[in-house]
């Protein structure tokens, strides 16, 4: 029996919207799915967000959270790079 698929909202500031060029990107994970692969998905897929790894906050749902937290079917996560502004 397979694990259904949870489907979250990322929301992307800074590095993470400049890569993507949007704001917000709806996508489906595998359940059991952590914000950290959430994160590994991404950097796969823009190897320029590498530089960004150990620095980036997260959000799911409006709370900081760790990485390794277990994302839940309809969560919104942010991903937070530091910003500097002028």
């Amino acid at each position: 029996m397979s694990q259904p698929d949870l489907t979250i909202t990322l929301k992307l500031f800074a590095a993470y919207q400049e890569a993507y060029g949007i704001s917000q990107i709806s996508r489906n994970f595998p359940s059991q799915t952590t914000v950290k692969a959430v994160l590994e998905t991404l950097i796969e897929e823009h190897p320029e967000l590498e530089k960004w790894r150990e620095v980036t906050r997260f959000g799911v749902n409006f709370q900081f959270v760790e990485a390794d937290i277990l994302l839940q079917d309809g969560d919104e996560v942010v991903f937070i790079p530091p910003v500097s502004g002028g």
